[in-house]
């Protein structure tokens, strides 16, 4: 049985995609296969793949090229090739540690009772092998769901690997006519049925925030998916139980991404919420950017 499926999805990224596939070659365990699912690339990866499909490694790579679409629905179509007991999404502009895959394969082996509360392990990214992204907590490791993260200071992006069963379960909806939606929603979602993910502190993933990639994007990155952005939204204050000034500060973050807060009945009728709520998060948005800025 292969333990885990690395699973990339690109767009454009012949550039870097080099430094990941070397990454993959360098691992002390070789027990998982690598799925691409090229989004729709205009520069030359697939080029650059298929030669490395000739290639004599001690894994497998899948290679498949689709119309662009988006993040999301390329983890729905590598769930339905996967043949991993653990998914694992490595972006292709980062790369693993080289005992990457052999500390995922001990730390989930931890779990030996209770595994049927758990939807996998985690554990940090660094911007280098020393230097941890956001906030971790004290100890070995923590079983908390992705609902809890905060009360156990982890901040910030992680590596998340999850069952694959688990998320065939709970894969991400697809909007017609839009491209993009939150991983979190998906997360928030496997966290409100009870599962658990078993937090590590070890950094295995090694991330940088490009220029071209969705991080470095923003806010910028919902304004053509609105129905993907009201869904997530209408789920994290669900999910969180927010108070009155929260669920504005939502609504206020959906007018601005999606109307840059220029049409803010629209943004009503798109939420079905009242102006004034609107109104009152865009003034608390001014004032924590005064704050912020002081």
């Amino acid at each position: 049985m292969i333990k885990v499926t690395v699973f990339t999805p690109t767009f454009n990224r012949g550039y870097i995609l080099q430094q990941c596939y070397e990454s993959l070659k360098r691992q002390t365990n070789k027990n998982f296969e690598w799925i691409i699912i090229d989004d729709g690339s205009t520069d030359n990866t697939e080029e650059i793949v298929k030669k490395w499909l000739v290639e004599k490694n001690d894994f497998n790579i899948k290679y498949l090229k689709t119309k662009n679409g988006g993040k999301h629905r390329a983890i729905n179509k590598a769930l339905d090739l996967s043949n991993g007991y653990l998914f694992f999404i490595v972006d292709s502009d980062d790369y693993l540690t080289d005992d990457a895959i052999e500390k995922v394969i001990k730390a989930e082996e931890t779990i030996n009772s209770n595994k049927e509360k758990f939807a996998g392990i985690a554990m940090s990214k660094g911007y280098s092998n020393n230097e941890i992204v956001g906030t971790t907590f004290k100890g070995e490791y923590v079983d908390a769901t992705s609902l809890e993260r905060k009360k156990y200071n982890i901040n910030g992006d992680k590596a998340e690997i999850f069952y694959t069963d688990i998320l065939r379960k709970n894969k991400f909806p697809e909007f017609e006519g839009e491209n993009f939606v939150t991983e979190a929603l998906v997360w928030n979602r496997i966290a409100k049925q009870g599962y658990k993910i078993r937090w590590f502190q070890d950094i295995i993933y090694i991330c940088k925030y490009r220029d071209d990639g969705l991080t470095k994007q923003g806010i910028n990155i919902y304004r053509n998916s609105p129905k993907g952005l009201r869904l997530y939204i209408k789920e994290h204050i669900q999910n969180f139980n927010l108070g009155f000034i929260r669920r504005c500060l939502q609504y206020e973050f959906y007018s601005r991404a999606i109307y840059d807060n220029k049409d803010i009945n629209r943004a009503t009728k798109d939420l079905n919420v009242r102006k004034i709520e609107i109104q009152i998060g865009i003034f608390l948005r001014k004032i924590v950017n005064i704050i912020k800025s002081e």
